[in-house]
């Protein structure tokens, strides 16, 4: 939960008239930071206690339209408050936004003040005490991939996201030569996200043109899921300053690679020292913890993948030959495989599941990976032996989910995930799951228009 600006640091910003503005965030089931701008020295002398944001934020679809059908809020209840509790150690200066802080709220019941267990921060923060209680820390770290144009939002809108003008017309990946011209806003971005506490290792070229991938340093889960959803909205912000724009869609082009956000996990001590994967004395260096983890993540795959793959969009992106997994199953240091080992040999020695997109949302992902791996654990499962060769090419492997609807329906028969969020939390989200389905299923797409128009 570690920013870079401690409260007394900001109560002497504000007095000074360096910090001016507050943005006390919480994050959305989508995984977008929503919140309020407050006058800096107000925040300071009340606001940081408490303030409160209607319940319907976490029971709306991503046009905020409040969805019917939901437990939790609804028009007959009323769509009441809910309270949102900063984190101040979260605090941490915007470098791209004049005079502004931000902090991130925890989302609490109105009546009791107990976490809001559908929020997703609560429901991460549950599984990091599960892990705690049983003296681990998880460290994950997120790599986000998207898409940086010559277009700003507006003129992107205007060309209904046809015909963009990508920051390179071919594809650069690792090229330093095309990223050069790009570093106009990446170079901001590597730069203002390190001054904001959020420590970048690396920014790269993809595998599309004007594809950019940006690497944050690990760290323990809550703060890995913090530093992530503050990168992507400051990355857009920082973007449409510049008159650019950026996409995080899975898969904004058929014809172009997609954007994925692969999650690197293991397992440490409870005082971040020793690292509980690695055994060199053990098979693939492969402790039998880890083994254990990584067998339950294979296991429960298809019962979490909409929580790393969340919209029908996300489905697209799983095509053969394009670096996205189509396969459940792990190999070691093999990219056609849905979980990579990585680091073997070595005290960096971690998972990581190529499933998700970079339209996901951290925590729910994070959370879903630390429960399945968990059940691994308790269930003692022996890991398989690692696939060899091109996974695309297998016919015998288990297949990730095709479609949202697949997804959703083995998310609300998972026993594992109800009984390690509960039942209640599991079905807001199979709701939410279903909604996004219908809203799909009623609307006619440009595709459709292009074949049948004239031709049906």
């Amino acid at each position: 939960m570690a920013g870079n600006f401690s409260f007394d640091q900001l109560k002497k910003a504000v007095s000074n008239g360096e910090i001016d503005t507050v943005l006390a965030c919480i994050v959305d089931m989508q995984g977008r930071l929503a919140g309020k701008r407050f006058l800096a020295q107000y925040f300071v002398d009340s606001a940081h206690g408490e303030t409160h944001g209607c319940n319907y934020l976490l029971a709306c679809d991503i046009d905020m339209e409040p969805v019917p059908g939901y437990k939790a809020a609804s028009w007959s209840k009323g769509y009441g408050d809910f309270v949102m509790k900063p984190d101040l150690a979260t605090l941490r200066r915007l470098p791209w936004l004049e005079k502004t802080a931000l902090v991130i709220c925890d989302v609490l019941d109105h009546h009791d003040h107990a976490d809001l267990a559908h929020s997703p921060r609560a429901i991460l923060k549950r599984q990091v005490k599960r892990l705690k209680d049983r003296g681990y820390i998880g460290y994950f770290a997120s790599e986000l991939e998207f898409y940086l144009f010559n277009e700003t939002y507006d003129s992107a809108r205007k060309k209904h996201w046809q015909g963009l003008d990508s920051a390179s017309p071919y594809i650069g990946d690792y090229q330093i030569g095309i990223t050069t011209k790009e570093e106009g806003v990446m170079r901001r971005l590597r730069n203002e996200m390190e001054a904001a506490g959020i420590p970048i290792e690396n920014s790269k070229g993809e595998w599309g043109p004007g594809q950019e991938e940006i690497n944050v340093r690990y760290a323990e889960a809550l703060d890995m899921a913090d530093r992530h959803v503050i990168l992507k909205n400051g990355a857009k912000e920082i973007a449409d300053s510049e008159g650019k724009s950026i996409s995080f869609m899975a898969k904004y082009n058929y014809g172009l690679a997609g954007n994925s956000s692969h999650i690197h996990n293991s397992l440490w001590s409870a005082d971040g020292k020793t690292p509980l994967f690695f055994d060199k004395n053990a098979e693939w260096t492969l402790s039998t913890l880890g083994q254990q983890w990584a067998a339950g993540q294979l296991k429960y795959a298809k019962e979490f993948t909409w929580f790393l793959a969340p919209y029908i969009n996300s489905y697209k992106r799983f095509q053969a030959g394009t670096f996205a997994p189509t396969k459940i199953m792990w190999s070691e240091d093999n990219r056609t495989a849905g979980f990579r080992l990585c680091g073997e040999g070595t005290k960096g020695i971690r998972m990581e599941c190529r499933i998700g997109g970079a339209d996901l949302n951290p925590y729910l992902a994070f959370a879903a990976l630390i429960a399945s791996g968990l059940a691994g654990i308790d269930e003692k499962l022996e890991l398989q032996k690692p696939f060899v060769g091109d996974a695309y090419q297998a016919s015998r492997l288990p297949e990730i989910p095709k479609t949202l609807r697949d997804a959703t329906e083995m998310l609300s028969k998972s026993k594992m995930l109800k009984q390690a969020f509960g039942e209640d939390v599991v079905e807001h989200y199979v709701h939410t799951a279903r909604w996004e389905q219908f809203e799909y299923d009623r609307r006619i797409t440009d595709w459709e228009l292009h074949r049948g128009f004239e031709r049906y």
